[in-house]
């Protein structure tokens, strides 16, 4: 088991996830610029697993690359919604059109992590969990989205289930750090092992 690695991210929900399961961690952000890369894989067809994989690894890698013999954990999360990528809101009226467009569906939320050590990848891990969105009307939606502050609402996506995201849902199949944006279960298989 290792002491300390590194998080190449700066949500503060995938912090508090490695601090709640005792993994020690410093965050060091990746500041890569997700929407151009992303728009460069979809131009490509790439689905949205892909997607966030290659984001992980790649925020993985430009740490690790300036931390030479750190372990550094890089992580992304996606919606897809029947083959669509949902990126993060970059504004009010974009976090109402996206719970608008997942109003009363089923979604899958991937999240993808990566740990890297002297700029390379040595594991990565993806999961998905199954989200159904309750029906609501648009005065709905406006009230919830209302309760979020600018902040959460970029940094996040349109919703957080560990506040009050988790009532926009009739169901949520899977694991609900997966949902969060890390699958920290098998993070923590791989680093009990990690040599």
């Amino acid at each position: 088991m290792i002491n300390k690695i590194i998080l190449a991210s700066k949500s503060g929900v995938r912090k508090q996830i490695l601090d709640h399961h005792k993994i020690n961690s410093e965050v060091i952000p990746a500041d890569v610029d997700e929407e151009q890369i992303k728009n460069s894989l979809l131009e490509e067809k790439a689905a949205p697993e892909l997607i966030s994989k290659n984001l992980a690894e790649l925020k993985a890698n430009k740490v690790s690359k300036k931390n030479p013999n750190e372990v550094v954990l890089g992580a992304d999360s996606v919606i897809d919604l029947n083959g669509e990528l949902i990126s993060k809101p970059t504004s009010r009226k974009d976090a109402l059109n996206i719970l608008k467009k997942l109003n009363g569906k089923e979604h899958q939320l991937i999240s993808s992590v990566c740990i890297s050590k002297n700029g390379c990848m040595i594991w990565n891990f993806t999961d998905a969990a199954k989200l159904t969105m309750k029906q609501f009307n648009e005065d709905k939606i406006k009230s919830y989205l209302a309760k979020i502050n600018d902040k959460e609402l970029y940094a996040y996506g349109v919703y957080q289930i560990e506040a009050e995201g988790k009532s926009l849902f009739s169901k949520i199949e899977g694991d609900e750090n997966t949902v969060m944006g890390l699958p920290v279960k098998k993070i923590k298989e791989y680093l009990k092992n990690f040599k």
